[in-house]
């Protein structure tokens, strides 16, 4: 990012000091621990800290200006010519400037949501649009109302496509996020049940995520789940299995290290594992296609992939068998897809399933998680459950299949040791739950060093 003090006048205009000297800055910050030569310092406040009490740890860090909201009062020992820019909220601001200095770049946005695969997807559609665009994408998870905007000011000038994931806990989260960033394509992976505690209904959910096409320019364009009953009807591209689909896969060859399909008379393959992911696919190869992109781009994009980790990650566990680290986040759609996956799996015939709580149900919760059991069939050997609803699961198991060993741990310690003495070299084991359980925890004492 490269503007300068000069410029900010034009957008906030109420400043004191040097906000007229063209000083440049190059960077944002808003955590005051890094260091960050000729950055601006934007505070923000939260719930429970207020950044405008950093000021000066910011300008020993590197800040060579800073906005501050109004109501704050200003401290009385920082240099008179330190240049400052006076807003109503800094976090609304944060937001503008983020706007601004797209509409300077002008690169092709791409806005990525849906409940499960958003992450998954916006790296793969990174991967794959890099193959012929100078792409700059989100990192980690900064995909909310601070997240994107930061995102957004690491983008590097040259810039040709900005590939953004959006997140949400409630209505008009994504509404927010879409206005900033103006997409030119936006993808909704599919409507799971994340967020029905505080939205109520998947018809809520759904309708939040479509949000992401409010901010639109003219010619934006939506690619969607096309197999989701709750979008049928909306405006855009759809993706999907079924024959009503506009951009189908078929002809899907699962295997343990990827998958093969067919879509539009190409064949592609991908080194990511599960069905799910063969739909996430195909959401890009369209997006691609559209920007001009031919197959054999698209194949070495896939070729080239590099996942955000602990979503399906494989990992050599002890004893030689193989362990799925899925502990980044849950939900009753992802935890059956990657269920399906396990029980397909060919190399290693002891399936394993350590599964723990899904937050965010609401009163939904234990149907929620009895419901999972439906995906597990007798090719799963043993399902261990940790936490308080996901009891649910394994007790449902257990009335259906008593050749499945089922057993429910309060604690992660007891099962752990439990898990160690079941681990043998032909094991699969599969770890999946929220992201506030921390299964990375049971994953690293099974994990081979």
């Amino acid at each position: 990012m490269i503007i300068t003090t000069g410029q900010l006048t034009s957008l906030f205009e109420e400043g004191k000091g040097g906000t007229d000297k063209n000083i440049r800055i190059e960077s944002v910050m808003t955590d005051t621990r890094i260091e960050q030569k000729g950055s601006l310092f934007i505070p923000i406040v939260g719930e429970n800290f207020d950044a405008h009490s950093f000021l000066d740890k910011a300008i020993e860090n590197g800040a060579v200006a800073a906005l501050w909201q109004k109501n704050m009062e200003f401290p009385a020992d920082i240099h008179e010519d330190f240049p400052v820019f006076f807003v109503e909220d800094t976090v609304s601001a944060m937001q503008l400037l983020a706007n601004e200095y797209i509409r300077r770049i002008q690169p092709t946005v791409v806005a990525v949501t849906g409940s499960n695969g958003k992450t998954t997807t916006k790296d793969m559609a990174a991967s794959v649009l890099s193959q012929k665009f100078r792409t700059h994408h989100t990192k980690g998870n900064l995909n909310n109302h601070i997240g994107v905007p930061l995102t957004i000011f690491s983008m590097p000038e040259d810039t040709q496509v900005l590939v953004l994931e959006m997140g949400m806990n409630n209505k008009g989260e994504i509404e927010v996020l879409s206005n900033i960033a103006r997409p030119h394509y936006g993808i909704v992976t599919n409507i799971g049940e994340s967020h029905i505690e505080q939205l109520g209904s998947r018809e809520n959910i759904a309708a939040a995520k479509l949000e992401i096409t409010s901010g639109f320019r003219d010619d934006g364009e939506l690619i969607f789940d096309g197999d989701e009953k709750l979008l049928k009807g909306t405006d855009g591209l759809s993706c999907g299995f079924s024959e009503n689909v506009e951009y189908r896969a078929k002809e899907i060859f699962l295997h343990d290290e990827g998958s093969r399909f067919l879509v539009e008379g190409h064949r592609y393959l991908l080194p990511l594992v599960g069905k799910h992911n063969v739909k996430n696919a195909t959401y890009v190869i369209l997006l691609a296609k559209k920007l001009g992109m031919d197959a054999a781009e698209i194949q070495k994009g896939f070729d080239s992939l590099s996942m955000t980790g602990m979503r399906l990650e494989k990992l050599n566990g002890m004893k030689g068998s193989h362990v799925f680290n899925d502990t980044y986040n849950a939900s009753p759609t992802s935890m059956k897809a990657v269920i399906e996956f396990v029980r397909t799996y060919k190399t290693k015939s002891h399936k394993v399933l350590v599964l723990g709580d899904m937050y965010e149900l609401g009163m939904h919760s234990k149907e929620l998680h009895a419901q999972v059991a439906e995906a597990i069939t007798p090719e799963i050997d043993i399902v261990m459950t940790v936490g308080d609803d996901s009891k649910a699961i394994s007790d449902k198991v257990a009335t259906i299949f008593s050749s499945i060993t089922t057993k429910h741990f309060r604690e992660k310690g007891p099962l752990i040791e439990e898990l160690k003495s079941v681990v043998g070299e032909q094991s699969i084991v599969l770890v999946k739950a929220s992201r506030g359980m921390k299964l990375e925890e049971i994953v690293d004492t099974i994990v081979k060093d």
